[in-house]
């Protein structure tokens, strides 16, 4: 909120506070004064800066700082520990009353002369409405100096205790009172109408229209004992009000959510039933038996066995709608296809909560409800034995059979709810001083609750209170919110643990599944508090009342190098400015959900005894061996800690480095984690909670990338985002190199980078298929019974390989009826593999039913990339050459997959030189000679322009064409969203409902944009998804230019993406296979190669001589449009992937060199060590910086040189040799050479742990 500064003899400015950022360091030094050095020493503003819990700036108008100050969790007083200052302060003060929770500590100041007093006193105020538990404020002066009279005015001295004082300095002290005082709270009075109803009306106008004028003067009338009224008064005007009611459904709220951790917000009685009924367990079927297939060879030796630990269990075993599996964690494909999350089987649906919540115990924190004409549960307790038949598809357990225990409660009431509230915005921090005085009034109850639709934005007072997970099933279209009386208690207490505490401990953890790995390095911190190998341990307990209420348990972090240059932490510290013994690895944390609230405090607490800066927390897949995660379980703070994202890394020519490679802390090879942080900065920093149900359908690229965009916002918590896919969440199953290379790959994400983005951490997941969507009820239902709620619905299915219509008749014919939808029952030996899932099921049909079976032919149909991977897969799998047919159908598109003649070539060479045989231009046109129902194919017919052709068929591969989902295209035509060929969409991603958009493959835009051959598919999909969540965050980002609508629309233009479009995959004759193209419309190479502007093409090797195939095409402005490799040999892709858009001049005039005959080999080329640079995940960056120098006018208002280049530059004319020569001394007379020069050395220093093969000035 804009305030105004008004001192004598000066203009009058309007200031806004905000948090202060490193980049205001050199303004807020140029403030400094003598005084200020005297007051507060010689201090760097950044590290205070970057270790202050609080620290607030002063802006006017124009954006000038007028004004700063740094607070601290201790006094700024040499010789005093930060962990023991508050003996230190009892011992010469009267403090009892202060505590870490309300005290804060002034440890820098400084403001504009003219303005100092107003910044003083607004800054003070700031701080006190920004941390509502905060009481005090103290400032230490040294002895011998005294505060600035603008500080003198606002800090008193403190009186010493007895006869000595501190021979450092006098302390200050500023009180809450005075500035923001805690207002008074009383009974409501009629005469109270006239000062709430203006309150009222400026934020709705809902409650006058529905009950008329004088609705609050009658509600305050009808207070009894079972219903009150307060209001708090301030200067005799009443400012806020509250009505509070012991008149609640407990039974409805017990069916909606998740009311374990408070009893069902009941007292605790012997008839409660709270135990879920034990489930027997059933008996197996016989297996039928099958000869050892190669997973299980696999798991004989895998080194893990059986005693793997899923962190994703945690939650499982918390989450009574999820299923937890039984499968084996060998690490083998048998038990990722059994461990799977979902089955072909639509009927069969599951949900999985988020992990960040699976603290509530018995959560799945999701909105999603059976219908009223089934009542069954989606999942049990524990899963049943599955069978694997040969003839069959792999499924999950039948979750329809069993209903999700449900806990009844029966004694007596002990909540009371808040039906209506409302506040003068100057006090709304204020809001919980309403509670003391509720509580007063319903002395008998424990619990405050407070419900509010998802769309309302988190206001202060619900930000004490605790969210309660909403339960399956559950409908309603609220946030349920619960307040427990001990959280008014302001004795939460943090210090570290004693062998005193291990009981409590006990007591406080039972619950939590995995809570003996917590217990046993509980036991060796009180044992030694250190490791065996020496690692230091530090354990802390909270304590109210005299109760453990919450335990935490870090160590040093000792892999800070391998974060530092894996994941994006710089994005929230400066690293320089951390002590290598002040980062720490959180290892555990637990917290009683009633304190849940003060989970931040906690940690802020952890960090300021154990004297850490920073603390980390990894996520570990649930792969992950057990001796890597058995010193973790997983914490009950992770929505107050930030995700950090993974940065890409470049694949380095080791042997050719020697000494000059990256140290082996930084290229050594670790189990992949999501990593979540904390440090001092964000722990008085409140996220912005957004409530709002966004259901995403389809877990596309455009739909992970989507999710990750809104989960990883530092700033923001979304509570219900929710994925529906049928097989969850991708990268779930045990790492197979086998299975991921049965289908082409878009590199946008690797199974690697699924671990270190770990969604499931703060995504719901439905395992189902959409059916139908109702949006009137904004409801999407999942196999017909299912229900899922929604705020914005995300249509991004994407298109999957659909099984082929046989197309009887003659070959014209055949051709116009090829792309008909099959909707018969699929035969069972006929597979179409979109994911991970479906490999996985296709391997398992492999092994049980091709593998060292002779005559056993397999048809592969389709003339795309996924086809010839899966030849080569069926080859690697042992499956013999002459018993694989390849049928291609005539093309359908102008372009093949490949659209290059050598790589086609080589494809067609290494078919014939593994005996596939090879059939072009034929259309499928019967099965089983036509049989009407054909369960299993046993001959498949297709016919060509020249002559038919029938094969024997075991198993039937199709890859004929990509098509919308028929259930996705039901539930979208039956909802009357406009759908032409594919689902229409806007520029903005809009359907024609407002609450629906799409993206992906699966739109189209409309017709108005004149561009029918452009759509989604053309882009990279990630970045796609990265836009639609841009455009989403415009309805809830606070720092984004908010819409509550669609925009219009000026131009009509679609949007334009930039990252290029990526295909990989492993080729028949074991090739790897690798293009990257400018996005756009894919036209042939032999057309592309008339065109005049065209460019030209780098070319080295060939896929049948000695030097492997690479292909650059560098187009007329020099710079990599396409890039191309085939090779047997392994290549560091993500190396070459980020030579697309470089200028040749970047990569040594590469153009010149090839032509002087200096390059043989692009691979060589490019993997030597000049190049590293360019594959850093910065360099992007850097190059950015250098153009924003650039194009940036100098301060004194003169041309950029860039304005001066395009006065000197004609743009239709070749550059001239006297032109070359003037631009030459341009640069360097501007001083945009040494410029240049300057940040090109500070990118290498700054990266050095990654580039010190680089030579820095002053090395040689």
């Amino acid at each position: 909120m804009a305030t105004t500064i008004a001192p004598e003899g000066v203009p009058v400015e309007v200031v806004n506070a905000r948090r202060t950022e490193s980049i205001d360091a050199p303004h807020i030094q140029a403030l400094a004064d003598q005084s200020t050095d005297a007051l507060f020493g010689r201090v760097n503003v950044v590290n205070v800066i970057e270790r202050a819990v609080l620290a607030i700036t002063l802006c006017n108008d124009k954006d000038e700082i007028l004004g700063h100050a740094a607070f601290f969790d201790y006094p700024n007083i040499d010789n005093v520990d930060q962990a023991e200052w508050q003996p230190w302060m009892n011992k010469f003060y009267d403090t009892e009353k202060c505590s870490p929770l309300n005290t804060l500590f002034v440890h820098y100041f400084v403001a504009k002369k003219d303005y100092a007093h107003g910044c003083a006193r607004e800054i003070v105020r700031t701080a006190f409405n920004a941390v509502p538990d905060v009481h005090f404020l103290y400032l230490g002066v040294p002895i011998g100096s005294y505060p600035d009279a603008y500080l003198a005015d606002i800090f008193k001295p403190m009186s010493v205790i007895g006869d000595k004082s501190p021979s450092q300095c006098a302390m200050f002290v500023c009180h809450r009172h005075n500035h923001v005082p805690v207002i008074h709270v009383r009974q409501a009075r009629v005469e109270d109408h006239d000062d709430l109803t203006p309150i009222f009306n400026r934020q709705s106008d809902m409650l006058k229209m529905t009950y008329g004028d004088y609705f609050l003067a009658e509600l305050i009338e009808a207070q009894d004992d079972h219903m009150h009224c307060l209001v708090t008064e301030v200067g005799g005007t009443a400012y806020g009000f509250m009505s509070i009611s012991e008149d609640i459904n407990y039974d409805l709220l017990n069916v909606c959510f998740e009311l374990g951790p408070f009893h069902g917000l009941r007292v605790p009685s012997p008839e409660d039933d709270t135990l879920a009924p034990k489930t027997p367990t059933p008996s197996t079927p016989p297996e039928e038996e099958h000869a050892p297939s190669r997973a299980s060879m696999k798991s004989n030796v895998s080194g893990r066995g059986d005693t793997g630990v899923d962190m994703t269990k945690v939650a499982d075993s918390m989450a009574g709608s999820t299923v937890k599996s039984e499968g084996r964690q060998d690490g083998s494909r048998e038990s990722s296809t059994r461990s799977s999350r979902a089955g072909s089987d639509a009927s069969e649906v599951k949900v999985k909560g988020k992990l960040s919540e699976a603290n509530m115990v018995g959560s799945t924190s999701s909105l999603v409800s059976q219908g009223e004409e089934n009542g069954e549960a989606t999942s049990s307790h524990k899963s049943t034995p599955m069978v694997m038949d040969a003839g069959k598809s792999l499924r999950p357990p039948n979750l329809s059979g069993s209903r999700r225990f449900l806990p009844t409660y029966k004694g007596k009431a002990n909540a009371f709810s808040i039906q209506l509230f409302c506040i003068d915005e100057r006090y709304e921090m204020r809001s919980s001083d309403f509670l003391a005085n509720a509580f007063e009034h319903f002395s008998d109850r424990e619990f405050c609750i407070i419900s509010v639709p998802h769309l309302v934005p988190e206001f202060p007072l619900i930000q004490n209170f605790v969210r309660v997970t909403p339960r399956c099933p559950s409908t309603l279209s609220q946030e349920l919110y619960v307040f427990n009386r001990n959280g008014l208690l302001k004795d939460f207490c943090v210090r570290p643990a004693e062998v005193r505490d291990l009981a409590g401990v006990e007591k406080l953890t039972s619950s939590i599944t995995m809570h003996e790995n917590l217990i046993k390095d509980f036991n060796q911190y009180i044992k030694a508090k250190r490791d065996d190998d020496g690692t230091e341990i530090q354990a802390f307990v909270a304590e109210s009342q005299k109760q453990v209420v919450a335990v935490a348990i870090i160590r040093v972090e000792e892999d800070i190098e391998y974060i530092r240059s894996h994941y994006n932490i710089e994005d929230f510290i400066y690293y320089n400015h951390h002590k290598r013994s002040e980062h720490g690895r959180l290892h555990h944390f637990a917290i009683n959900p009633m304190f849940s609230h003060l989970s931040k405090h906690c940690l802020k607490e952890v960090l300021r005894i154990g004297h850490k800066t920073c603390l980390y927390y990894p996520l570990y897949p649930s792969y992950t061996d057990k001796e890597i995660v058995q010193n973790f379980s997983l914490v009950s703070c992770m929505k107050e800690m930030v995700p950090v994202r993974h940065r890409r890394q470049i694949v380095y020519p080791t042997s050719e480095l020697g000494i000059n490679a990256p140290s082996d802390r930084i290229l050594a090879q670790r189990a992949p984690y999501a990593l979540h942080h904390i440090n001092r900065k964000l722990s008085l920093e409140t996220k912005m909670t957004i409530n709002a149900r966004i259901v995403v359908v389809g877990a596309s690229d455009v739909g992970i990338g989507f999710l990750e965009a809104l989960a990883y916002c530092p700033h923001l918590q979304f509570n219900n985002l929710t994925l529906i896919s049928p097989h969850g969440l991708p990268g779930e199953l045990d790492p197979d190199e086998t299975r991921e290379h049965m289908t082409a790959t878009s590199h946008c994400y690797s199974h690697e980078e699924y671990a270190k983005v770990a969604l499931n951490a703060w995504v719901n997941v439905v395992y189902g298929k959409m059916t139908a969507i109702d949006r009137k009820k904004k409801i999407v239902k999942i196999s017909d019974n299912t229900q899922v709620p929604y705020d914005h619905l995300i249509l991004c299915t994407g298109q999957q390989y659909q099984v082929p219509m046989p197309a009887p008749g003659d070959f014209e014919s055949a051709v116009a009826k090829a792309d008909r939808r099959f909707t018969g029952i699929k035969p069972k030996n006929l597979l179409t593999v979109n994911d991970a899932y479906d490999a996985a099921v296709a391997l398992y049909w492999i092994e049980n039913n091709l593998v060292k079976k002779d005559n056993r032919r397999v048809i592969v149909y389709g003339s795309t990339l996924c086809g010839y991977t899966c030849v080569q897969t069926l080859l690697n799998m042992g499956v013999a050459g002459k018993n694989i047919n390849m049928v291609q159908p005539s093309p359908q598109y102008e372009t093949s997959c490949f659209n290059d003649p050598i790589v086609e070539e080589a494809m067609m060479r290494a078919l014939q030189e593994s005996g596939v045989q090879l059939h072009s231009g034929y259309i499928l046109s019967a099965w089983n000679d036509g049989e009407d129902t054909c369960t299993e194919i046993k001959s498949a017919s297709f016919m060509s322009a020249d002559k038919p052709l029938k094969l024997d068929c075991h198993a039937f591969f199709a890859y004929y064409r990509h098509g919308v989902d028929y259930d996705a295209f039901k539930a979208i035509n039956d909802a009357c969203l406009v759908y032409d060929g594919k689902l229409v969409i806007d520029a903005y991603f809009h359907t024609n409902d407002v609450c629906i958009r799409g993206a992906g493959p699966i739109t189209k835009f409309q017709r108005k944009y004149h561009a029918e051959k452009w759509s989604h598919a053309n882009f990279n999909s990630k970045e796609v998804g990265i836009h639609l969540a841009t455009e989403m965050l415009r309805l809830f980002d606070p720092t984004l230019d908010q819409q509550s609508g669609p925009q219009e629309e000026q131009l009509n233009l679609i949007p334009i993406y930039r990252n290029p479009k990526i295909q990989g995959a492993l080729l028949p004759g074991n090739f790897r296979y690798l293009n990257v193209k400018k996005p756009g419309l894919d036209k042939p190479l032999v057309e592309q190669r008339a065109q005049v502007d065209y460019g030209q093409e780098l070319v080295t090797g060939s896929p049948k001589g000695d030097l492997e195939y690479f292909r650059l095409h560098v187009n007329q402005y020099h710079t990599v449009e396409t890039i191309t490799c085939l090779s047997k040999q392994d290549f560091p892709t993500s190396n070459l992937i980020c030579l697309f858009g470089l200028h040749e001049r970047c990569m040594n005039n590469i153009t010149s060199r090839l032509k002087e005959g200096l390059i043989k080999d692009l691979y060589k080329y490019f993997n030597e060590t000049w190049a590293l640079a360019l594959y850093h995940d910065r360099f992007a960056d850097f190059r950015e910086e250098l153009r924003e120098l650039l194009i940036t006018r100098p301060m004194d208002g003169s041309e950029s040189l860039e304005e001066k280049v395009r006065t000197l530059v004609d743009p239709e004319m070749p550059l001239s040799e006297k032109q070359r020569g003037e631009l030459e001394q341009l640069y360097g007379e501007t001083g945009a050479k040494r410029a240049v020069e300057a940040r090109l050395l500070n990118f290498l220093s700054y990266n050095y742990y990654h580039l010190p093969m680089y030579a820095k000035p002053g090395m040689v």
